[in-house]
Parts: C-alpha cells; structure tokens; sequence
C-alpha cells in the first residue's frame, strides 16, 4: 500500500487560541532605544554597557535589560521575559554590579548541566576578569571545576548544592546574590525550594535573589508557589509587544501541519481504547473516576487516581484491586499515546519493554494478556513488516518539511531543529532522514535507559551542539534536554513532532528559533487524537499564564510603591516600561 502523503500546511497558531502573530517578512527595522546614563552604575557608550567589571563593547546597552537589572539591586525579583531576549544578560548586570560594590559571591543556578556550562562561559566573554567554578554533576560522580573559596561567582546545578550545604562543604553567608534560572522549576521537591529556604536563613543583610524565567506557569498555584518558595516581592513581566521590548523581538511564525492515521493504526487504536473503556468502567463501579468522562482522562488524572486509592478509608486489603487496575489503565493510555502521536513503532516497543522487564508486576503482566492487546500488537507487528512503510504519517510529512527547508538556497548552511517526546521517536526520526541522504544529530539525556540507549555524557551534548552552531549537520533531533535555555542561534525552524499539553514546554520550544532573524515553528498533529487536545490545552494555558502574570506584576509593583513610600527611604523608584495593563478578573483555572 503506498504511504499516504501529508496534508498541506492549513492551520495557524490563532485557531487554537495562540497569541503569536505571522512573521512580517518586509516590515521595516525599528531604530534601537539607547537608555540614558546611569551614574554610578552602568553607562551606556555608543549603544554599549559600560561597567568597570565588563569587558568593552560585549554587552547592548537594552533598555528594558537595564531597568530590570536596577530594580534587581535593590528588591528580590522575579522576571519573566520571552526567550532569545537576554535574561542572563540582566544577571550578569546586576551581578556585576554587586561585586563592584562589595565583597562576596555571586551563586547561578541552572537546572542542567550544558545551561550552567553556557551561563559560566557567557560571564567569560563579558566580564573583564572573572574567578569561576563550575560545579555540576554527572551519571556516576560530581565534577567540580574550581573552588568555593577562591571564586567569586559560582555555576552550579542545585542538587550539588543542595548536597555541599547538608555536608558542610560551606554555607550562604557570604552570597550576595542567588541567581535562579528557569526559575518556575521552584516547586514541589525540587532542589530550588530548599536552597531559596537555606538562602533566607543565612543570606548577609543586602543579599539578593533573582528569579529568571520565560514560562512561570498558567495556574495561580503554581506561579505563586514558584514566587513563595523563591521568597520574592517583585515581579516583573515583560511581552514581546510591550513598549521597550516589540523593537528587539523577532516574529515567530506558528504553523500546523495535519496529517490522519492509515486504517490499519486505526484498527489498533480502536482495540487499545475498547480495552482501555472497560478498564475504566470497573473501577466506576468501585466508585472511582465518576468526575470525567473516560475519553477525557489524563495522564495526571490517573496519577492522582493512585493518591485517591490510597487515601480512601478502608483496610490495604480492598485497595489492591482499584490500585491493579489503575496500573493496567496507565499502561493503556501510554501505550496508546505512543501509537496516536508517535507511531506504530514506538507503540510495540513499549509493550515489548513491559513484557522484558526482569521482574514485572501483575499489573505489567495482566495488560499484555488482555485480547484486545494482544490482537493490536500482532496487527502492529504486522503492519511493520511491510517495506517502506512509515511507523507514523508523520514521518512521511516531516522528510517533506526537512527536504524543502534543505532545498531552500539560503545563503548559509540551514539549520532545523526537531523536538520529540521519546527516545524511540528521536531514534526513529533520525533513520527515516538517514535513508534519505540527511546529516542528522542527536541530543538526549544523560540518563540511560537500557543497554542499546546509553544516554549521553555532558560532553557529547557539547559537543553535537557545538557542531550544530558550526554547521557540521543541517538538523537536530532533541529530546526534552534541548528545550530549556539552550543557546542555538539562527535555527531556521523547529519542529514539534508532537503537541504538548504544557504551556511550559512548548514556549521553551519556540524559544529555539526567532532569536537573531524571523524564527518559523511547525506543529505536527494527527486528526482525531489527543495531539488535538493537547494543542488546545496548550493554547489555553498560555494565555492564563499571560493574564496571570501581568496581573501579578501590577500588583507587586502597587506593593513595592507603597512599602517604599511608607518607610520613607526616599529612594527613587528604577525606570521601567510597564507591560499592558491586565484587566482585573477571575482567572479561568484549567
């Protein structure tokens, strides 16, 4: 059967409710603010900072970079700017600045190993002279590059840290500034919570905290826990069509392109969700999932049920069935997922790795025996033994995608960037593109998976983005490792092989391209699955988050103008350029 060709390009980013507008190809440039002189701080010198710690002409003197750098000495601040538009820029200001004024350390903080390799060797090229260390972890040990006592600003992931301070190694006494990037991962358990706490009860009395992130959340919950456990009291927002900021930002062109299942992954879908129907109506019956319809059940929605069973009244003896088929039904719906918005491929193999496991549950067990799985991965395994047949159709759009961008005469090498969600994705993205006369790199995760899946060590990942920057391979595959903060100028387009239903993710994703020139993303969706949902989830929640965090912004600053007019400091409030008003209303909570 010959393989179905892609539909054209038909949906845009507005029909889901996005906020990004098309690229303007022949709008004319803005001519660039210069901000005036800052006596005793920064100057500015033909459009550059000037600062006796920063080395001449490395550093735009923005506008909006400057202000959120002065209100940063003097108040600990969260910002929340889109990417590509230099938050690490306006730490280094401000970190500049308060080693001019005093002793002590300035502490970064990146959630991964290559952020905190990029953060240290950007305060090399800016700073004049500079002590680092570099503290990161890897697989199997920690590697420190320098020492605590001797630096003066230190690059670390938070969980070495974290770990150092429980030992003793040293303490915050001597931090005058903690910078937090991607600062919405401050929540929950994660080691930003007890580092900000540890930081508040040891910083001296002018230490400062500095939240850096481009995607803070589309729930009040979570902004406000992200903003609780940082310990802030100001934020500041800035959008791409905010005064100050619309003339440095690149338009990002949003596109979809649709593609339908063949019958035969019709015919497989069918028997998963079939199964997956009657799975969810027995534990109906045991009084569970009677909040949703069964169609509608997330992933989360499934963790949670776990937690539920759990703190149901009653002896352990009762929640053992609930708890067998919750698992059972977890398994369905990520197997199915796999088959929707990946392909058949990645759908058998993860049955397959259920059935490998060494020691599988009865749950494990009891999901490979039902004949409504059992049917579908004979059909798949069926289905795959055909030549030249696609695991997705997908697959089939994306060669067309890479071909024309390849084929498009810019006068550099092009260069694509492709998010998947899984490793058996990426791996079978990378062979269909190799079949057809592609250079194509990977970047995952140092965490290894099985014995064929190794991950990769800090330095490959440095290594493979370095070649992409050079242009030694026209596209790369990325896992989720790829989608914060990393620094990848002039990407042409990225690619989502997927929706994500995580306004968090998919503005880290877009924030790959559209940092130097117009940046273009595409958006693959499969009709009639949960890509569609997730899309549409997306949308909403970013749009929640804007109003969300403008009105957040507005209300710290009324806050901040008040505590300072009562204490009668008399200190003149830093200039800033203030995002739209939001108006005051109920925030829709998806």
């Amino acid at each position: 059967m010959p393989s179905r060709k892609p539909a054209p390009v038909q949906h845009r980013l507005e029909e889901f409710g996005g906020s990004f507008e098309p690229a303007a190809a022949s709008s004319p440039p803005r001519e660039p603010e210069t901000p005036p002189p800052l006596p005793g701080i920064w100057q500015v010198e033909d459009g550059w900072v000037v600062h006796p710690l920063l080395a001449d002409r490395t550093i735009r003197a923005l506008p909006f970079q400057i202000d959120l750098a002065r209100i940063g000495l003097v108040e600990d601040l969260l910002v929340v700017l889109p990417t590509g538009l230099g938050k690490t820029v306006i730490g280094a200001l401000e970190a500049a600045e308060i080693l001019r004024r005093r002793a002590g350390k300035v502490l970064f903080l990146a959630p991964t190993r290559p952020l905190v390799v990029q953060h240290a060797e950007s305060f090399a090229r800016w700073f004049r002279s500079v002590r680092r260390a570099r503290f990161t972890g890897t697989v199997r040990r920690v590697v420190r590059e320098g020492a605590w006592d001797a630096a003066q600003v230190v690059f670390a992931t938070p969980e070495i840290v974290v770990n150092d301070l429980a030992s003793g190694e040293y303490d915050l006494k001597e931090v005058a500034l903690v910078i937090f990037d991607e600062a919405h991962h401050a929540v929950g358990k994660y080691a930003y919570v007890p580092l900000a706490e540890r930081y508040r009860a040891e910083r001296p009395r002018d230490g400062r905290v500095l939240g850096l992130t481009a995607s803070p959340g589309g729930k009040d919950a979570h902004i406000e826990e992200v903003v609780g456990h940082l310990g802030v009291a100001r934020i500041e927002a800035r959008s791409r069509e905010d005064d100050g900021v619309r003339q440095y930002v690149q338009a990002i062109d949003v596109s979809f392109q649709w593609v339908t299942l063949p019958p035969e992954s019709l015919r497989i879908q069918e028997g998963i969700r079939s199964a997956s129907h009657e799975v969810a109506r027995r534990l109906q019956k045991m009084g569970y999932l009677r909040k949703k319809p069964i169609a509608n059940l997330s992933v989360k929605d499934l963790i949670d049920l776990r937690v539920e069973i759990f703190a149901r009244p009653g002896p352990m003896t009762r929640k053992f069935g609930p708890l067998f088929h919750q698992l059972i039904l977890l398994h369905l719906h990520h197997a199915l997922e796999r088959l929707e918005t990946q392909g058949v491929e990645p759908f058998v193999q993860y049955l397959d790795r259920l059935a490998a496991k060494e020691k599988p549950s009865r749950g494990d067990l009891a999901v490979l025996k039902i004949p409504g799985v059992v049917k579908a991965r004979t059909e798949a395994a069926a289905f795959l033994a055909r030549p030249h047949t696609p695991s997705h159709p997908k697959l089939d759009a994306l060669v067309e995608v890479v071909r024309r961008e390849l084929a498009s005469g810019r006068p550099r090498p092009p260069r694509v960037l492709i998010f998947a969600q899984y490793r058996d994705t990426i791996h079978g993205i990378q062979e269909v593109l190799t079949r057809e006369g592609v250079t194509v790199g990977r970047f995952v995760g140092q965490s290894r998976r099985d014995r064929d899946d190794p991950g990769m060590s800090q330095k490959e990942q440095g290594r493979v983005l370095d070649a992409f920057r050079q242009g030694a391979f026209p596209v790369l595959v990325a896992s989720s490792v790829a989608e914060e903060g990393l620094d990848v100028p002039d990407v042409d387009l990225v690619v989502f092989f997927e929706a994500v239903p995580s306004e968090i993710r998919a503005i880290q994703r877009r924030g790959r391209t559209g940092r130097s020139s117009v940046g273009r993303v595409l958006v693959l969706l499969t009709e009639g699955t949960r890509d569609v949902g997730y899309q549409a989830a997306e949308a909403r929640r970013e749009r929640a988050m804007g109003r969300i965090v403008r009105r957040l912004s507005a209300e710290s600053r009324r806050r901040s103008a008040g505590e300072r007019a009562a204490s009668s400091v008399g200190e003149e409030d830093p200039p800033v350029h203030p995002p739209r008003p939001a108006r005051r209303r109920d925030v829709p909570v998806d």
